[in-house]
């Protein structure tokens, strides 16, 4: 009689890449923090002994998140050692990003339509647009108030010395109506909407495909859902191959930033950078996390789910890149696949949260950089043009830039503090994208569970 195989042992100290990588951090901020005062071997050898803390944990605990911080850390550690070969890096970063933007178009197509005409959802899709709305408008407009209030508590603009020069800011943009935002959100030509990367158009032709396939009969629908589901399931089959890229994407992006710009680059603008992510961590405990606990969503569960796509999203300063991992880490937490599809990718236009903040800090910073006292009449028009403009410009590169210059002039603020924001932009870039690719995720698991569609078990 063959005796049982003996059982595996558990791994042997759970506890040491955790440990490996906090000491990794410290080594690390340490080393930057001496770096701040010139080249100094001691920094370096800090930086390097950091990394390989870092690298020891990762080995010992891979995944797609702890190989893009390592990779994140080295893209940073090349830009401060050889900023002229980090310059060279951004190949990796621009090759990644036109990869996931081949993958967006086809994927949306495929997930909304199979959802809603494969899954009888038509009766659900108009309710759930209009929970999706009024949720978006909610915790975006908290963003702005959030943000308000921070900018008045630190007072980071005041006594900032305005550069002469405006030349490199762009001429203030025209806030669109809201005629003009509704209309842009129909695709005219959905090649052109494709060609463009305009996520809400296709999402919306989707809708609109997927609710003309569902009114078919059965015998006409059938085939052309069996191919749209096997093009859903080798798109996020493609979506895993090029993930294999991620870390070396967010580590060339940091890397050409930090070789580009330097760290010391960002010091007149620490208080700003400080105060913007004191405000993106106000915001998570005062609105998002209230909110994840009063649907009962289960916290630790859902941090495991969004980690991924959120260091994308902040290695990369870009949205898109997260998109197609968000949404099958939502998938895979319980989000059926018609919701995840349709809210994430409409989120993208509506759902700015990260960019809500950041919007009214930089307003507010305009006023004190050039010693203007608001009033509130001044800062319920600023909320206005912001709740409008930051629909009207969704999909647009650094289309908070044309919010913000929008804003600036409906209200008659100056735009020279804007050239000095546009120093610490990529940085804050960085939490911003991170703030928008959580707060959809977060989105989407809240409707889900209103509708009674999440099926990951309720936090106690």
């Amino acid at each position: 009689m063959n005796e049982p195989a003996p059982e595996v042992p558990p791994r042997a100290f759970p506890r040491v890449p955790p440990i490996l990588a906090i000491a990794g951090a410290l080594l690390w901020a340490a080393g930057a923090t001496v770096g701040l005062n010139g080249t100094s071997h001691a920094a370096v050898l800090l930086r390097v002994v950091a990394l390989a803390l870092f690298a020891v944990a990762t080995l010992l605990r891979s995944s797609l998140l702890s190989w893009t911080l390592l990779a994140m850390l080295g893209g940073v550690e090349l830009g401060l050692d050889a900023p002229a070969a980090a310059t060279e890096t951004r190949l990796l970063g621009d090759l990644f990003l036109r990869l996931i933007r081949m993958i967006i178009s086809p994927l949306l197509f495929a997930t909304i339509t199979t959802g809603i005409a494969g899954h009888g959802q038509l009766r659900s899709i108009g309710r759930v647009a209009f929970k999706a709305l009024v949720y978006f408008e909610i915790v975006t407009t908290l963003g702005l108030i959030i943000g308000v209030v921070a900018m008045y508590l630190s007072g980071a603009g005041w006594g900032i010395v305005l550069p002469v020069a405006q030349t490199a800011i762009p001429g203030p943009q025209a806030v669109q109506t809201w005629q003009q935002i509704l209309l842009n959100i129909f695709p005219e030509n959905i090649a052109q909407a494709v060609a463009q990367n305009q996520v809400l158009q296709v999402a919306v032709f989707s809708v609109l495909f997927a609710t003309s396939l569902a009114l078919l009969p059965e015998g006409k629908r059938a085939p052309l859902l069996s191919v749209l589901q096997a093009l859903a399931d080798a798109m996020f089959r493609l979506t895993r191959l090029v993930m294999l890229m991620a870390p070396f994407a967010a580590g060339a992006a940091l890397a050409y930033t930090v070789g580009g710009m330097g760290l010391r680059a960002m010091l007149p603008l620490a208080k700003l950078g400080v105060t913007y992510y004191l405000a993106l961590l106000a915001f998570t405990f005062l609105v998002q996390v209230p909110s994840l606990l009063l649907f009962r969503i289960p916290l630790r569960r859902f941090i495991a789910a969004v980690s991924e796509p959120a260091s994308i999203g902040f290695a990369t300063t870009t949205s898109e890149a997260a998109l197609p991992l968000a949404m099958e880490r939502m998938e895979e937490f319980g989000v059926p696949r018609w919701i995840v599809s349709f809210v994430i990718p409409t989120g993208y236009s509506f759902n700015m949260t990260g960019s809500s903040v950041y919007l009214s800090m930089a307003a507010v910073f305009c006023a004190q950089a050039s010693g203007i006292h608001l009033s509130v009449g001044e800062l319920i028009a600023i909320f206005a043009v912001l709740m409008l403009a930051s629909k009207g410009v969704a999909g647009v590169p650094r289309a908070v830039l044309v919010v913000l210059l929008a804003t600036a002039s409906a209200i008659h603020l100056p735009t020279a503090p804007i050239l000095l924001i546009l120093g610490i932009d990529t940085l804050m870039d960085m939490g911003r994208t991170l703030m928008n690719v959580v707060g959809n995720c977060i989105a989407s698991v809240i409707i889900a569970r209103s509708e009674g569609a999440l099926t990951v078990q309720s936090s106690h």
